[in-house]
């Protein structure tokens, strides 16, 4: 059941956050996604971003923080 005002999902993979209508996620291709997710990063160069660095991100875009 999707969780009020959470305009995002969060895939269980990668952690990228999607539109609720998405079937597949646009980053990794995974169609695991969570409703349950909590924080937000925005990468926007990720061969610069030493938080990219840490989370273990590679492409740019939005993702979840924590996914459950």
């Amino acid at each position: 059941m999707p969780v009020k005002g959470k305009v995002f999902k969060a895939c269980r993979r990668c952690r990228a956050l999607v539109s609720r209508d998405a079937i597949e996620c646009p980053i990794c291709g995974s169609r695991d996604f969570s409703d349950e997710w909590e924080g937000v990063v925005i990468i926007i160069d990720p061969e610069r971003s030493e938080i990219a660095k840490m989370l273990g991100i590679e492409k740019p875009g939005r993702y979840a923080i924590k996914v459950a």
